[in-house]
């Protein structure tokens, strides 16, 4: 992933949930620039989701109902459990 396009994911991660805010900032430390195809999409799909339904989805209060999404949401449940810990 190109530098722009990395900033320009790091600007839409920038929510009104400070713990949205932390876990979003931990996944694409860890894992933006290796995000490409079905990852990035479900990704973007993700931040699309308003901040209460999204922190539902991290803190585990709710199941992801897509497949196409549910690695993305794992892997952002491990940044959670990492920035709390």
């Amino acid at each position: 992933m190109e530098a722009a396009e990395l900033r320009r994911l790091e600007w839409r991660c920038r929510r009104g949930l400070l713990e949205n805010d932390l876990v979003l900032r931990a996944y694409l430390d860890r894992h933006g620039p290796g995000l490409a195809g079905e990852r990035l999409r479900a990704f973007e799909t993700l931040l699309e989701y308003s901040d209460n339904d999204l922190w539902d989805l991290v803190s585990g209060r709710a199941d992801c109902a897509d497949p196409a999404m549910s690695a993305v949401v794992e892997e952002l449940r491990r940044c959670q459990i990492r920035e709390t810990q």
